[in-house]
């Protein structure tokens, strides 16, 4: 028996000797790895929700001079800094607990969770 099928054969008979649902104390160990996030799965619909209306394509309904629907732009203007989340406005408005300053506008009626809040944080460390 080649020495790799004894070393692991013990432990694909824990893995396939387990009931689903249990983790082994070897697979809990093991850190869960987060999936890259995916501007067309995860961020796009995100922004055409909440911030397209006011930062998007129509140029007569645009606030702040500012296109989130443009890479680009929102780079150039400094809203979005690939790869540095601290230094993206965009998540300073979006984090932001003064209704002044928070985005988007609490007059529209629209909220992100913090779940969306912080998968926008991540789309933007990883460089958006």
């Amino acid at each position: 028996m080649r020495w790799y099928v004894r070393a692991f054969a013990p432990l694909l008979a824990a893995f396939v000797a387990a009931p689903a649902g249990d983790a082994t104390p070897a697979a809990a160990a093991l850190p869960a790895v987060a999936a890259e996030v995916s501007y067309n799965q995860d961020i796009r619909q995100i922004l055409v929700e909440n911030c397209f209306s006011c930062h998007g394509a129509d140029s007569a309904g645009r606030q702040a001079g500012l296109r989130l629907d443009l890479r680009d732009e929102a780079v150039e203007s400094g809203a979005i800094v690939p790869g540095d989340p601290d230094s993206s406005v965009m998540l300073d408005r979006i984090f932001s607990d003064d209704p002044e300053e928070v985005m988007p506008p609490p007059a529209l009626k629209k909220t992100l969770t913090p779940e969306q809040k912080e998968l926008l944080k991540r789309w933007i460390a990883e460089g958006s």
